[in-house]
């Protein structure tokens, strides 16, 4: 891991205009969704009290939600039911009340956080390849991407059957060979289905180090990890800051615009 370094950066305007003689790479810049890129706990606590109360159980303060979230939906109910309810079969009853609820709810109150939005259209304003790596279901996630940042990712990855949820690498690697198809193609085909890739990488031509993973918890940093690629934890999301700092992650960030100076610290 490279040393631990949090920015504190004081910019007069979030942007520069970009010179003609750029000397630093393109990347490719994972983020994970929840507590990084937007703020879901309102739709999340709605849809799971809702969920809860159907099948008779007791609901929760919304602000308590937090703490219950990562690691998927069927994670946040288990979390959310009375601990002598905590199994597979009462989880999977009320994921059947949580999903269609959430399916039609989750951008009433869903925001992405101050920056995010000037943050990806920089990146993407300098050629870099954007991913998006989540755990919430494929269907959700591909949703809220497309409502809150219409045509901004290049590609979108949820929860998928049969593909090991974050914290396994795997979600990476499709991530990268998604990329790699891309780069052989055409720069205006794109790609409409996600490629499936090995569970290893170690044949690929990518430089690992070349992909930045951007996350706000324990669950991103063990991805990272996993995966060899260099860690940014962002602080305004669902942990706690001095919970971050432990992780170890190779950046640590208080604002979206930290993101750029570290993009433009990786040379060509």
């Amino acid at each position: 891991m490279a040393k631990k370094t949090s920015f504190s950066c004081a910019y007069t305007f979030f942007f520069v205009p970009l010179s003609r003689n750029l000397t630093f790479r393109k990347m490719v810049i994972i983020f994970d969704l929840d507590g990084t890129l937007i703020n879901t706990i309102d739709d999340l606590g709605q849809a799971c009290n809702h969920a809860l109360a159907a099948c008779g159980f007791p609901t929760h303060k919304i602000e308590d939600y937090p703490r219950l979230v990562g690691n998927g939906i069927n994670r946040l109910i288990e979390r959310a039911l009375p601990e002598e309810h905590r199994n597979e079969q009462t989880v999977l009853r009320i994921r059947e009340y949580f999903v269609p609820f959430y399916d039609k709810h989750n951008c009433n109150l869903t925001r992405p956080y101050e920056g995010i939005t000037e943050l990806l259209h920089a990146l993407k304003s300098e050629g870099h390849y954007l991913a998006v790596a989540s755990n919430k279901y494929q269907a959700a996630t591909e949703k809220i991407v497309a409502q809150l940042f219409p045509s901004m990712f290049d590609v979108v990855l949820g929860e998928r059957e049969n593909v090991a949820r974050k914290p396994d690498p795997q979600i990476i690697y499709d991530v990268i060979k998604n990329y790699e198809l891309r780069i052989e193609n055409d720069a205006n085909n794109e790609i409409q289905q996600p490629y499936l890739a090995d569970a290893q990488i170690q044949h690929s031509k990518f430089n690992i180090q070349n992909c930045l993973y951007v996350g706000d918890s324990l669950v991103d940093a063990n991805t990272a990890r996993a995966a060899g690629c260099t860690l940014v934890l962002c602080t305004w999301g669902f942990e706690k800051k001095e919970h971050l700092s432990a992780f170890e992650p190779d950046y640590l960030i208080n604002h979206p615009k930290e993101i750029i100076e570290i993009v433009h610290s990786f040379k060509k």
